[in-house]
């Protein structure tokens, strides 16, 4: 059985990711991408689906964890009356196929080593032939998949049987034992033998190096960091896309139907993403990740998806994986995602958006850009008044959602500022008309006088988080009344201090706006958002109290999944989730700000932040 969400840490190599429980085993491992078929997916079902466990005799938890450093290197130690080991965890930045590498380290006594190796490709359909040519390597192969294991001295003799390969070897103070599983295509030659050391030292200097590069100095500097690390992480190198997560079919409600895969890029995040990349002085990775957008969003606008595949594919089906039983027998276990065909207005504005934060970081507008983004308004202008599913990509009926006409209003609006920028004055009439009309119709459509507040959708008493974002998006000044209702009727969406998506439905009906049974956890995205409006309308120390609440549900190695269930006090959906990490560092940088304009004596940001909000506007 699965660990516990929270129990996993994340391995990776710009490329694809794996997963690493308390009890060392790698429970899921997608190859060679990040959203191709997991050949490791315990996570998913049970041990015969796939996983590589390498650990003490006795399968017992680990005393302590964690990363050597600012990096992505995971060290694991068992402490026992017999003796301490340490286990140390990579995948080298890509020069190669993807390869996991296990050191095994003796520090003190003597400690017994169990493994088990089950390769299942396929998704853990799969069941490969497998063979050791020879005492220090385990071939398996099936179809178009073939991976190569190989055993350092000191390994004893692998027991290969269909079931997978048994190890059991002895590891003594000063003793050093490794492990080296590398995929490639079955078709062509297997790669040669790794040098663990210089592997091993050539990934800790990448992600020293990398780190190293960060700007930010203010609170919680720890955690930004650990949290730009891992979105680092989740990034494919190759076309700097960023996946939602480094997994699919993690529940949102243990047991429950809300089960997606989230290993594809989504451009809802994309202005959050790009922000905080920028705020943190990556710049290059801002760019890498702004241009992939341009190039998968790159067509007819009405073509636009919310969300694509590493490389800007735009075809991800969603089928069921009936032969899993999915993460504590949460059904059905997704891969692909049907929300790539909904219509979704708010992405407009996401891209819009994107493009003018870029600008701003100082970015040259070109001509191609340019073209794209009066697309993208021209289609605005004639499909705003529809309803759409939302940013929450609901499965019930299309609404009216608020956020996506303020999104449609921020296209607007982002729009005619690149335009005086640019020196580009053609549409700029059509533009300032379609802003006013969107932003009077919000405020009269989507604002309720008995909540006192701006609702989840036209005619509704629902009230939904992502209207948290309006001062921040400059859709309304902070101290706007409608701002500060707003932000007090979020209490109704509140559980032991952790803010929800949307109002929950009970008694286990099927909920009238998405469509689905069942509850789910707080949202912790949702959460920093809500930090966020208490420190810009003048609460900061609430601010900070929230923020630090959401640091204190971290995992022991630093990692968010993408929401909390505070009854539980469990970590719930795909892990981990970038976009509850890019709200953590933009959260940081928004108090890092109030605290800095407290200090000086107008009250003034002591410093610029690239990629931030621009100023309100009614």
């Amino acid at each position: 059985m699965a660990g516990r969400i929270e129990d996993y840490a994340l391995i990776g190599d710009l490329e694809t990711a794996a997963l690493v429980g308390r009890n060392g085993s790698v429970d899921w491992w997608c190859v060679p991408r990040f959203d191709s078929p997991a050949c490791f997916a315990a996570l998913l079902g049970g041990r015969e689906h796939g996983h590589w466990s390498l650990a003490p005799a006795g399968n017992r938890p680990c005393s302590r964890r964690g990363y050597h450093g600012d990096t992505l290197v995971l060290e694991t130690v068992w402490e026992s009356l017999d003796g301490t080991v340490k286990i140390t965890d990579f995948m080298p930045p890509r020069r190669r196929g993807p390869l996991i590498i296990r050191i095994v380290e003796g520090i003190a006594g003597r400690v017994d080593m169990r493994g088990e190796l089950t390769l299942r490709f396929d998704h853990g359909r799969v069941v490969p032939l497998t063979h050791a040519p020879d005492r220090r390597t385990v071939v398996c192969l099936a179809g178009p998949d073939a991976t190569l294991l190989h055993c350092g001295p000191g390994a004893g003799d692998p027991t290969v049987t269909r079931a997978g390969t048994a190890f059991a070897f002895p590891v003594t103070a000063g003793q050093r034992v490794t492990f080296a599983l590398g995929w490639h295509p079955s078709h062509t030659p297997a790669p040669a033998p790794p040098d663990v050391t210089a592997d091993l030292d050539r990934t800790l200097a990448f992600w020293n190096d990398w780190s190293a590069g960060l700007h930010y100095q203010g609170p919680a500097r720890d955690a930004v960091l650990r949290s730009l690390v891992t979105l680092k992480a989740l990034t494919y190198q190759p076309t700097g896309g960023v996946v939602a997560a480094a997994t699919a079919s993690l529940p949102e409600c243990i047991g429950g139907r809300r089960n997606w895969d989230y290993r594809f890029c989504w451009l809802r995040d994309s202005t959050f993403t790009l922000s905080s990349l920028l705020r943190s002085g990556y710049r290059r990775e801002a760019l890498a990740w702004k241009e992939w957008l341009v190039r998968a969003v790159a067509g007819d606008p009405a073509d636009l998806q919310p969300l694509y595949g590493v490389e800007g594919q735009r075809r991800v089906p969603e089928t069921d994986a009936d032969w899993l039983p999915g993460y504590e027998n949460s059904r059905p276990v997704r891969f692909g995602n049907a929300a790539s065909g909904q219509f979704q207005l708010d992405i407009y504005g996401e891209v819009v958006n994107t493009i003018y934060c870029a600008v701003r970081a100082g970015v040259a507008l070109d001509a191609q850009v340019w073209s794209l983004m009066a697309a993208l308004l021209h289609y605005v202008e004639g499909h705003w008044r529809e309803p759409d599913e939302g940013i929450w990509e609901v499965r019930g009926p299309r609404r009216h959602f608020v956020h996506s006409k303020v999104m449609a209003w921020v296209a607007a609006d982002r729009a005619l500022r690149l335009a005086r920028v640019a020196g580009l004055r053609g549409s700029v009439r059509r533009w300032q008309a379609l802003r006013a009309e969107l932003h009077e119709e919000v405020c009269r459509r989507g604002w309720s006088e008995e909540r006192q507040s701006f609702t989840q959708y036209y005619g509704s008493r629902r009230v939904d988080a992502t209207a948290l974002l309006v001062p921040r998006l400059g859709f309304l000044p902070p101290h706007d009344p409608r701002v500060l209702g707003t932000v007090r009727a979020m209490a109704g969406l509140q559980d032991r201090g952790f803010v929800r998506r949307y109002d929950e439905v009970t008694n286990g009906e099927v909920h009238e706006v998405d469509g689905l049974a069942g509850a789910e956890g707080a949202f912790l995205a949702c959460t920093f958002w809500y930090a966020d409006a208490l420190a810009l309308t003048g609460r900061p120390a609430e601010a900070r109290t929230v923020f630090e609440r959401v640091l204190d549900v971290r995992n022991d190695v630093g990692l968010l999944a993408e929401e909390w269930d505070p009854a539980t006090g469990r970590q719930l959906g795909n892990t981990p989730q970038a976009l509850s990490h890019v709200a953590l560092v933009n959260t940081a940088f928004t108090l890092d700000g109030t605290r800095r304009r407290a200090r000086t004596p107008d009250g003034r940001a002591a410093v610029a932040l690239a990629g931030s909000a621009p100023p309100p506007r009614r």
